[in-house]
């Protein structure tokens, strides 16, 4: 028997054919440091002026097992907000970590030297 209901993604995917800006596709190989395993993932995002962005992600595991998803505007701003934040508290430790240094080594912080005219 044939299902020919069309998918979510398909759906979605169509819906914003010819009226959003695509990305080319991406394909990405990944291999499980702990297992070895490895799984292909073909990553696009299209980008519409009044929905925002949907990332579309097919993933193919060792077993050629196929999952799509149609990540929504919603959750693709929500991974970008989330890795602006860790960039921002990974360069804030970053930062903390060479000034205690400085101190450790009796170094003045930077906005404290005087600065050399020439």
């Amino acid at each position: 028997m044939s299902d020919n209901t069309v998918s979510k993604f398909d759906r979605i995917r169509g819906s914003l054919d010819g009226i959003a800006l695509f990305t080319k596709p991406t394909t990405v190989q990944n291999i499980e440091t702990v297992t070895g395993k490895g799984e292909t993932f073909i990553v696009e995002t299209a980008r519409h002026a009044e929905l925002g962005d949907t990332i579309f992600i097919q993933s193919i595991d060792e077993n050629q097992q196929v999952t799509r998803l149609a990540l929504p505007p919603t959750v693709a701003n929500a991974i970008s907000r989330q890795r602006d934040a860790l960039t921002s508290r990974s360069r804030s430790r970053a930062s903390k970590e060479v000034a205690q240094a400085r101190k450790d080594r009796g170094e003045l912080p930077g906005f404290m030297k005087k600065k050399v005219k020439k």
